[in-house]
């Protein structure tokens, strides 16, 4: 089935077509109505060395960097993605979904701080809240190790809590794979009915068996022109009555002491109603 055919059938089949399109239609409404935009918002912040380790470098945090610093950023992070933090979040006004990792390519301790939600205002402000509770996250591990303030890892803000951004990759998903569902349903509906309502060719009836041919006569070759017949039919002819009269009369003279039997000539013709249609006694045929 090509594509013009396939055309043709939904032309066809329109009221079957129609409601399946108003279906999917409704699909598509319905996953939109459900599936709300999402916002998201990100800061990143970056650990430093402490004020002691940086002496040497006049103070400058940004010139002692250590791989340790990283190690720290990693174990924050996981400490930041618990269920205790996130009771904590809560508490003080976070809402949605938050996330702190490591950022990605980085040469040295950065992290990501993100927070996604359906309020976009609520997300740009709990994102301000993660950003801050990350630093008294990492104060609060310093202070459980009785680490001197001379001594602790600071944490600073490279890149502040930004406006939050639409996401709409997750909602375009679920649009499309809805409106792909009803569309597919409203095919199969349509050539299903196409097949159930098509007339159907009858199924021929059974051949009957043909009768058997008559067998051709076998006939015997005639024989070949100048060929003799075989059979030969000897035909006898009766003297007309003249001449029986004749003879009564010459046998009651004397001197006839035998008997008038004439034999027909070969060369005389046959007398058509003595002979009866047979051959004569000379091989000839009557036509």
């Amino acid at each position: 089935m090509d594509l013009a055919e396939i055309f043709r059938v939904m032309r066809r089949r329109w009221y079957v077509l129609l409601p399946g399109l108003l279906v999917t239609a409704g699909l598509i409404v319905g996953v939109l109505a459900l599936v709300p935009v999402t916002y998201q918002s990100q800061s990143t912040v970056v650990l430093l060395n402490s004020q002691k380790a940086t002496k040497a470098y006049d103070g400058n945090p940004f010139l002692s960097t250590q791989t340790s610093l990283t190690g720290m950023a990693d174990s924050l992070a996981r400490s930041l993605n618990s269920d205790v933090s996130l009771r904590e979040l809560t508490s003080r006004g976070a809402k949605g979904t938050f996330e702190a990792k490591l950022a990605d390519n980085a040469q040295g301790p950065l992290m990501w701080l993100t927070v996604t939600g359906t309020d976009k205002a609520s997300v740009l402000a709990s994102d301000r809240i993660l950003t801050a509770y990350a630093k008294d996250r990492l104060d609060q591990f310093q202070k459980q190790q009785s680490v001197a303030p001379q001594a602790m890892i600071r944490m600073t803000t490279i890149v502040p809590p930004q406006n939050p951004v639409a996401q709409t990759k997750t909602r375009l998903e679920y649009t499309v794979m809805a409106g792909a569902l009803g569309l597919v349903l409203s095919l199969v509906a349509v050539f299903y009915v196409e097949a159930r309502r098509r007339p159907r060719t009858p199924a021929g009836p059974d051949e009957p068996a043909r009768p058997e041919e008559p067998a051709e006569p076998v006939t015997a070759p005639e024989p070949q022109a100048g060929e003799q017949a075989v059979d030969q039919t000897i035909a006898l002819r009766r003297p007309p009555a003249w001449s029986r009269s004749a003879e009564n009369r010459r046998a009651t003279q004397p001197g006839a002491g035998r008997s008038a039997t004439a034999v027909a000539s070969a060369t005389e013709p046959l007398d058509e109603e003595s002979t009866h249609g047979q051959r004569s006694h000379t091989g000839q045929r009557e036509i």
